[in-house]
């Protein structure tokens, strides 16, 4: 357990916000993993900070233009088409 204190009203208080219905078991069982959780977070102000950032590379490719579809072509398989388009299901 963590010596971080959370007591029973501040988790139902976020168990409020959540809108989640909690019996006095669930709230003992939070109270304590909250607990762990706050004691993690001041773990993590005990890392130390880094003063150098590190340079960063372009590691993408080149773009290359390459011949696309025709019109015909991308219309192919469809199941359906009209005017040159594809044609899908009416969405209201």
């Amino acid at each position: 357990m963590s010596d971080t204190s959370v007591d029973a009203d501040e988790v139902r208080h976020v168990a409020t916000l959540a809108r989640v219905d909690l019996d006095d078991d669930e709230v003992e069982e939070f109270t304590a993993q909250f607990a762990d959780i706050l004691t993690y977070f001041d773990a993590l102000d005990e890392v130390p900070e880094v003063d150098t950032e590190t340079e960063l590379v372009n590691v993408m490719r080149p773009d290359e233009v390459h011949e696309g579809l025709s019109q015909e072509e991308a219309l192919s398989n469809a199941a359906e088409s009209e005017d040159g388009f594809f044609k899908g299901p009416k969405v209201s």
